[in-house]
């Protein structure tokens, strides 16, 4: 007689790209019965309506999609209710879960949370990271309760944040990751294998929605925290500066140490955004420490350039950019 635990009966709560390879996953391992994403919105040039990522996958893999504005109405609930789900696998949803939706499901809800619970509970994990120099962040899966990211742990994993990871590099990682790690925990479940621990109460941190104003570059800022902002703001929102009055949008860069002879620090009477040099590896810009080697920018109106291509049609050394 077979061993194997039968397939759970799964419902999927997912908006964004970063859903997608969950969803897939899932869909090669138990029968996805329903897909709740949010409903379409305007978006891009000329603000057409879109579906959303998960949405257009769910279609094509032939699931039923549900667009509920919320879970606060009682039709929300019974529908959920009637899909008669074992287990509702929520990532990057968007939409609160009230204690209803939560129980809906026979064995709950689990969440896949693109850090290392606690640090880094809320919206931007991946961002915040990156900004605040992490090396390392993963992947969390956790039962959902009321609380923000607060429930308690079934799996983690580790990923390291390599020197040249962008918001975009680590998304697609960690997707990746996610989706391979909640189909083993799912199994876990399964077999009766899986632990719950309790979040620590200590290392807790919040990461707060990524705000366009954040990307706004403050050259009086060490190179280092800056380098940090371009890679924690590629692709969206682009770090960015001001050249000439228009904007500039930098999407690769690296800090660079400035060596100090006899005591002295050779940029002392430089101004921060001053452009030092500007040559085919790079523009270096004077910060409020050490320099910023830009590698790949962007005029308002224009795609992306490296440096070697930008400077063919600028010139730049000397000049100075600001924050507004």
């Amino acid at each position: 007689m077979s061993t194997e635990p039968s397939p759970f009966r799964l419902g999927f709560a997912g908006t964004p790209e970063f859903a997608v390879p969950a969803l897939e996953a899932l869909t090669k391992a138990h029968p996805v019965c329903g897909v709740f994403t949010q409903p379409d919105r305007p978006a891009g040039r000329g603000q057409p309506v879109h579906a959303s990522p998960v949405k257009t996958r769910a279609i094509q893999l032939g699931i039923p999609v549900h667009q509920p504005l919320s879970f606060k109405s009682p039709e929300a609930i019974e529908l959920l209710r009637g899909l008669q789900l074992d287990a509702l696998v929520v990532v990057a949803y968007g939409l609160i879960l009230p204690p209803a939706a939560l129980r809906a499901p026979r064995l709950g809800c689990f969440n896949i949370h693109a850090s290392l619970l606690p640090r880094w509970r809320g919206a931007a994990p991946i961002q915040r990271a990156l900004l605040a120099g992490d090396v390392t962040t993963g992947i969390t899966i956790m039962r959902m309760e009321a609380g923000l990211d607060t429930g308690p742990l079934l799996a983690r994993r580790e990923l390291a944040i390599g020197e040249r990871d962008t918001a975009k590099t680590l998304h697609d990682r960690l997707a990746g990751l996610g989706s391979e790690l909640i189909v083993q925990t799912l199994d876990d479940v399964a077999r009766g294998r899986a632990r719950e621990v309790p979040q620590p109460s200590d290392g807790i941190t919040y990461a707060e929605k990524i705000q366009k104003a954040e990307a706004v570059i403050d050259w009086g800022l060490a190179a280092e925290r800056i380098a940090r902002q371009v890679r924690a703001f590629n692709p969206w929102p682009v770090a960015e500066t001001r050249f000439n009055g228009a904007q500039l949008r930098i999407w690769e860069a690296e800090a660079r140490s400035v060596p100090t002879g006899n005591g002295g620090a050779p940029l002392q009477d430089s101004i921060p955004g001053t452009v030092l040099a500007a040559a085919d590896e790079g523009i270096d810009v004077v910060c409020g420490h050490d320099v910023l080697r830009i590698r790949r920018l962007q005029l308002a109106g224009r795609k992306a350039l490296f440096a070697r291509e930008f400077l063919t049609g600028q010139q730049l050394r000397g000049a100075r950019f600001a924050a507004a």
